[in-house]
């Protein structure tokens, strides 16, 4: 059984780990291969690749897919006979799965019924929050203090302040000597470069009408969903001139949004990992992962989640897309109906689901 690691034995956790990452989080100097949509770049690591298609928004598409894809509410009772002894992990994305996709992102609220079946869900299962946004704003929309918060992709993440030990029982959150409380950041030399980028793409960007760069502390998202159509290229091109100056970043897209971000070996996929580590489950034969999320930044974790063989990638779409989940949801209502299916087979469960399996171990920086 796992215990809470204090002290010095706090801190070797957090360095084993970024001794492990460091080589995988290295600025990136060249260009990536042919499968990230790039060649020989002269602009070094960044990535200009357009978004992945979307299928035709229609009936006949999408009932095709859903046979793919099907709906992970019309197959709960497979996921929980298949769940049923091992201990299960939530993350979740933000904007398009807890809460409705708005032109304003900073209107992006999620409902009181959403968060209360977030509350239940942790009551049981650690739970994360992985998301595009700040990790401090993310907090903000969601107002939760008993689940991971992890932002900027998973380069800005926090673990609850009050923490589940093995007997079911709540415990402060162990601070190291410099007084970081349990964060993790392996972008952090980058802000002074980011928060230079952000204002120059905000003077760069100030004249396209419906064009929004918005701070998400280790990367920056330029929204153009109230751009005009005939002005998106012109975007993008004042986008890329401002990146030719910063050869360590990154140019990367979502729904309607250009996301500059670090060149390091860090995704969501890298945040999933990384919170199983701490966890103590990333070896574990018995964990079962669920993600949910609509972006196709999430498509990173779900890979992780395929590779390991454990859990449910579940994607959040009402048309067909390519896309690496195994299982679907339509919207963010069908998203709090799982999530309140979720915490209610666990409430009337059998006591096999040990509190042992939301134990927490703590973060360092």
């Amino acid at each position: 059984m796992m215990k809470f690691a204090f002290g010095k034995a706090y801190l070797t956790i957090g360095l084993r780990w970024l001794g492990f990452k460091r080589r995988k989080a290295r600025a990136i100097s060249t260009a990536r291969t042919e499968e990230n949509g790039v060649g020989n770049h002269p602009l070094g690591c960044v990535i200009f690749k357009q978004p992945d298609p979307i299928a035709p928004d229609h009936e006949a598409a999408y009932v095709s897919w859903v046979r793919e894809h099907p709906s992970a509410l019309r197959t709960f009772d497979r996921m929980t006979k298949a769940a049923k002894g091992k201990r299960i992990v939530v993350f979740l994305d933000y904007d398009g799965t807890l809460s409705p996709i708005v032109n304003d992102p900073d209107l992006a609220f999620m409902s009181d019924e959403m968060r209360g079946a977030v509350r239940e869900v942790s009551k049981y299962f650690p739970t994360a929050i992985i998301s595009g946004r700040s990790r401090d704003k993310v907090k903000e929309f969601v107002k939760l203090d008993n689940v991971y918060y992890a932002g900027s992709h998973g380069m800005d993440i926090m673990a609850p302040p009050q923490q589940l030990t093995s007997d079911g029982k709540r415990r402060p959150l162990a601070i190291d000597r410099k007084g970081n409380e349990g964060s993790f950041q392996p972008a952090k030399k980058f802000l002074p470069a980011i928060q230079e980028i952000f204002t120059a793409l905000e003077e760069n960007t100030r004249k396209i009408k419906g064009a929004r760069v918005e701070d998400n502390r280790f990367c920056v998202s330029v929204h153009f969903r109230q751009v005009r159509e005939e002005d998106y290229d012109i975007l993008k091109e004042k986008v890329k001139s401002v990146l030719e100056n910063y050869p360590d970043f990154r140019l990367t897209w979502g729904r309607k949004v250009m996301e500059v971000r670090p060149c390091i070996e860090w995704n969501k996929g890298h945040a999933l990992e990384y919170l199983l580590e701490r966890l103590g489950l990333s070896n574990s034969s018995d964990v079962f992962p669920l993600y949910i999320g609509d972006d196709r930044t999430d498509e990173d974790a779900f890979k992780v989640i395929e590779s390991r063989g454990q859990g449910y990638p579940i994607v959040v779409s009402s048309v067909a897309k390519d896309t690496k989940a195994r299982f679907s949801l339509k919207d963010p209502k069908e998203v709090h109906t799982f999530l309140s299916h979720l915490a209610r087979w666990r409430k009337g469960s059998s006591s096999s689901f040990s509190r042992s399996s939301a134990q927490i171990v703590g973060i360092d920086d």
